[in-house]
């Protein structure tokens, strides 16, 4: 090669403009027409390649749903106007890329996360976990959640509905199982358990900015480890038995008690009534002893006679009276009883004996 010669280029620029001159106005007289007609050729490719560019822009918010919206990468809090790079529902149009870019995310829809469970498949290394007592226990959960912070969801952290919410579930629930004993978990405190794991599952998510909110926390399956299922079961029935007969002692209670009460309430009240009826008597009678006292001691003679005939009037009516005439001599053998029946001389009446 000659060193004075100089190096060709790959491409000879002044051919391949000649060759398009030559498609649009020939190799003479039509150069200039040729020039012209590919100047508006690009020019007009570079009109619609910008308008499809443009129209990319436009995008369609539905209700439930926010979008997120990015500036050169930079996120943009809150909407630009009415209708550029608007966040709430309806039509917007925002830069396209690679200037702007958006994702729209579903903020009202409830999802689901299942923890010791897929479908009808258990997950044991999930699942199983060690309570209160040191007992261990098989505890599936559902948890149901939202997007409260679309800023925190998709810019904060890592899969925030995935594995963060996954991992942050499972350490909510072990610590509030892990306060409990296992007869609590299994029976009384499945409501308690389930109001302490969504408290403490919301306090993380929070804590590591994921921009989630938990609506609901459900216990799915509480029961103990399959090798002492029968022993927990005997357990619970043995529980259920004792419920069972606490009730019945306590209905048979709620049913005797009242009657007993009301008994012993009208026993008390017969007697307060033979009581007052006892106390006004005897204050009648010592007030009438004390009248009769008073006229005694001005009248002895008189009142020791009106009593001793006032007593007469009350014993004569019950007994059989006979009058004896003073002709017969006064013998009062003829009336002595002398029948069997004992009972005649105990009675208020003598009989005649028959001759």
């Amino acid at each position: 090669m000659n060193p004075n010669q100089q190096e060709q280029p790959e491409i000879n620029f002044d051919q391949v403009a000649e060759k398009l001159r030559s498609l649009f106005g020939g190799k003479d007289g039509g150069s200039k027409v040729g020039g012209r007609g590919l100047g508006l050729f690009i020019f007009g490719i570079f009109i619609v390649a910008a308008i499809i560019w443009v129209s990319t822009g436009f995008y369609s918010v539905q209700p439930g749903e926010q979008a997120a919206l990015r500036h050169f990468g930079v996120y943009q809090r809150g909407d630009s106007g009415a209708f550029i790079g608007g966040t709430e529902p309806g039509l917007h149009w925002y830069f396209p890329a690679p200037i702007g870019t958006r994702a729209i995310v579903q903020v009202d829809e409830i999802r689901r996360l299942e923890l010791g469970v897929r479908g009808n498949t258990p997950i044991p290394i999930e699942s199983l976990m060690i309570s209160g007592d040191t007992n261990i226990v098989d505890v599936q959960l559902l948890v149901q959640y939202n997007v409260k912070d679309v800023e925190d969801f998709l810019f904060r952290v890592v899969d925030p509905g995935g594995a963060v919410i996954k991992g942050a579930a499972e350490s909510a629930l072990r610590l509030v199982v892990g306060q409990r004993i296992i007869d609590d978990v299994l029976t009384t405190e499945k409501e308690s358990v389930q109001s302490d794991t969504r408290v403490e599952l919301q306090r993380l998510l929070d804590l590591y900015e994921t921009g989630i909110n938990v609506t609901e926390v459900k216990l799915q399956n509480v029961r103990p480890p399959s090798q002492v299922q029968d022993a927990f079961d005997d357990v619970v029935r043995a529980r259920e038995d004792k419920e069972r007969i606490v009730n019945l002692a306590q209905a048979y209670e709620a049913d005797v008690l009242p009657r007993a009460l009301g008994e012993a309430q009208r026993v008390l009240e017969l007697a307060e009534a033979f009581k007052q009826e006892k106390v006004a008597d005897a204050t009648g009678e010592s007030a009438r002893f004390l009248a009769v006292l008073a006229e005694y001691r001005k009248s002895k003679n008189v009142t020791r006679q009106r009593l001793y005939l006032e007593a007469m009037e009350t014993i004569l009516p019950g007994i059989t009276k006979y009058i004896i005439d003073g002709d017969s001599g006064g013998n009062l053998l003829q009336f002595l009883p002398l029948t069997n029946d004992g009972t005649e001389g105990t009675n208020s009446s003598f009989g005649p004996l028959e001759p």
